[in-house]
């Protein structure tokens, strides 16, 4: 860990300039209590740094939790091994997964599907108790539960270092939930300006504990992390249910895994309750087990917490990325791509030249950064990738 200021910490050994001045004007908000804690993924961001924890006391920015809230990771270890799927065709199971899940920005399903359905009702039922209707945000939201988006997000199997067969997935609350957080940044935005109060960055902006606008915001955020949950949960689901008739016989789950790195919790650290939103961060306190992802064709890794005080009980979220999409389109070539991804079932195309492996920082040095942060359990080494355009 490096002190910046009194109020910035960090675990980044690779960081930009840009990014670390990023954290830095953050962590001057004075609400910021007691420190701004920089992850070793850490990568400019919208207001807030993605990469970042953020511990506010008696408010919360919207924009510092993300835009895709309750973004996550699943994983589900499985009673299968490496040679259950020696000398099948991958390429047949990756497109099942590709016809079961919809995949790509607005693709949704076309109905509510069976096995969502109790988690559409447990939506709705929140929903209602929060007194909002999430139509207002999406109004096939309900159609969103169970599609996997696109960028960065994807499906993967994979086997960790006892080869056995993992289902591992990265997908969040959706259109749903960008919508949401949208609104209320510039419902923070227009608090600001209302108040007359100056920001270095408009997406500063905050909401504050107590009033109609906080209180608002706190119950949405909160719906659309539960959405975030339930829709990997639903997707995990349908893989388990490919993979099975994939290898003809039902998958045991032997451990699930489904933890955000776009949130924000109420907690206590350095003797006071205080918001911490997490950025591309997961919560990491003593044992609880984590999931951080590497990029496309890199390894990924199960973990476990070290509960780490100066990181606000947090850890990395995954690699971060070092190239823009638009500088990585041009710095490579679909060529590059299918070298880094040799051994490798996955959709071989162009869309996909911005999420090459060398667009991110190494997942190894990200990982030998957290070592005080994180223990690792498994690596997990992908045999398949899925993703949307």
């Amino acid at each position: 860990m490096q002190r910046i200021s009194e109020r910035l910490v960090s675990w980044a050994s690779i960081i930009e300039p840009e990014t670390l001045e990023q954290a830095r004007i953050a962590s001057t908000m004075p609400f910021i209590h007691p420190h701004l804690a920089l992850m070793p993924d850490a990568h400019l961001g919208r207001g807030a740094t993605v990469g970042s924890v953020i511990p506010t006391l008696g408010a919360v920015m919207p924009a510092a939790v993300g835009v895709d809230i309750g973004c996550g990771m699943i994983a589900v270890r499985t009673q299968l091994r490496r040679d259950d799927l020696a000398g099948r065709d991958l390429a047949v199971l990756r497109q099942r997964i590709e016809r079961s899940v919809p995949l790509s920005a607005g693709h949704d399903n076309r109905s509510v599907q069976p096995t969502a359905a109790p988690r559409v009702a447990e939506l709705e039922r929140l929903a209602e108790e929060g007194g909002f209707d999430p139509a207002a945000s999406a109004k096939h939201w309900r159609l969103q539960l169970g599609s996997l988006g696109s960028g960065n997000h994807f499906i993967e199997i994979s086997v960790d270092e006892t080869d056995a067969v993992w289902m591992f997935l990265h997908s969040g609350s959706r259109g749903v939930g960008n919508r949401i957080a949208q609104r209320h940044i510039r419902i923070a935005q227009d608090v600001a300006e209302r108040s007359g109060t100056r920001l270095p960055d408009r997406d500063l902006a905050s909401l504050v504990e107590g009033t109609a606008e906080f209180d608002r915001y706190i119950t949405e955020l909160r719906w659309a992390q539960r959405f975030a949950l339930l829709n990997r949960e639903e997707m995990m689901d349908r893989v388990a249910a490919e993979l099975g008739r994939f290898v003809g016989a039902p998958i045991e789950e032997l451990e699930r895994i489904n933890c955000h790195h776009n949130s924000t919790e109420s907690e206590e650290h350095f003797g006071e309750r205080v918001w911490v939103s997490r950025k591309g961060a997961i919560m990491a306190d003593a044992g609880r087990p984590g999931l951080i992802p590497g990029s496309m064709g890199t390894a990924s890794y199960v973990v476990e917490g070290l509960g780490n005080p100066e990181s606000l009980d947090s850890a990395p979220h995954g690699a971060g990325r070092r190239l823009s999409r638009n500088a990585a389109r041009r710095a490579f070539s679909r060529d590059e791509l299918r070298a880094a991804m040799a051994g490798i079932e996955y959709r071989d195309t162009d869309a996909f030249i911005d999420e090459i492996p060398q667009a991110y920082k190494p997942i190894d040095e990200v990982m030998a950064d957290a070592t005080d942060l994180v223990r690792v359990r498994h690596t997990l080494r992908q045999l398949v990738n899925v993703k949307g355009d």
